[in-house]
């Protein structure tokens, strides 16, 4: 058993905690993705590393098995990993294989939700996600980029996802946890590389995602729009102060120059 962790340790852990579990679990059930315990049983290696490197292509390419994971994962397909090469491919297979031979992979599941979520998880969550209460580790807010149905006001950010009915489209409290704790996003995952969510955090977020599930109200359109409405009216602002600032120096000094230039040329005349 030693031996074991030794050689599955050496296969970098780290790499399969940033970019894997918060899907993935070895043995401990199915998350976002499936439970990886024996894939290479499951699947031959040839076929693992080629979707690892590009799981968009294969969809794409119609390959039977992954369209068939893709509906059975509620249309979730698996992001390309930054930075993936064969070799890195490899050493994950490597490391998914040793784990799976352990009487319980470090990588079993997250323990997070280990208690029934109360209305008090909700009404933090929403102060969470609303950026009326700060993250403990000082990342940005949700509402930063995201939107939920039947919040009041503008409603939130587009950049990202209407995050209504994400707590069923991830798969449930365990699932939604585990993405929160090492997001993979191309936009959230160097947002939050030094600002991890704390624990204490990702309860309540969960629990207010999953109440906005249940009751089951899209992003207000209008509100959304008058967002962005707003956004551009604010920039524009921001360009007519620049300018009243900065336009009138720019203007003289141009000025001062055509000035100049016209008497140089009266003279020489």
């Amino acid at each position: 058993m030693a031996a074991l962790q030794s050689r599955a340790a050496a296969l970098d852990p780290q790499d399969f905690a940033q970019n894997c579990a918060n899907c993935h679990t070895i043995g401990g059930g199915r998350l976002t993705g499936p439970d990886l315990k024996d894939v290479s049983k499951r699947r031959s290696k040839d076929w693992i590393l080629k979707f690892v490197a590009d799981p968009k292509k294969m969809l794409e390419g119609g390959d039977p098995t992954v369209v068939e994971l893709y509906k059975s994962y509620n249309n979730v397909l698996m992001p390309t990993v930054a930075g993936m090469t064969a070799a890195r491919a490899e050493q994950l297979l490597g490391l998914i294989d040793e784990e799976s031979r352990l009487e319980k992979s470090r990588f079993a599941g997250s323990q997070l939700i280990n208690r029934p979520l109360l209305p008090s998880d909700v009404a933090d969550g929403k102060a969470l996600f609303l950026g009326r209460k700060p993250l403990k580790n000082g990342g940005p807010s949700c509402v930063s980029c995201h939107s939920v149905g039947g919040m009041s006001g503008l409603g939130g950010g587009f950049l990202g996802p209407d995050l209504t009915g994400v707590f069923a489209r991830v798969g449930g409290e365990k699932a939604l946890a585990a993405w929160m704790v090492s997001p993979v996003s191309p936009t959230m995952k160097p947002v939050y590389a030094a600002r991890a969510m704390d624990p204490q955090d990702i309860l309540p977020l969960v629990a207010f995602l999953k109440d906005a599930a249940q009751r089951g109200r899209p992003a207000d359109s209008i509100a959304r729009l008058a967002f962005l409405i707003i956004g551009l009216l604010g920039a524009a602002a921001m360009f007519v102060v620049f300018d009243s600032i900065w336009g009138g120096r720019l203007r003289s000094v141009r000025r001062s120059l055509v000035n100049k230039t016209i008497l140089s040329e009266d003279h020489d005349g």
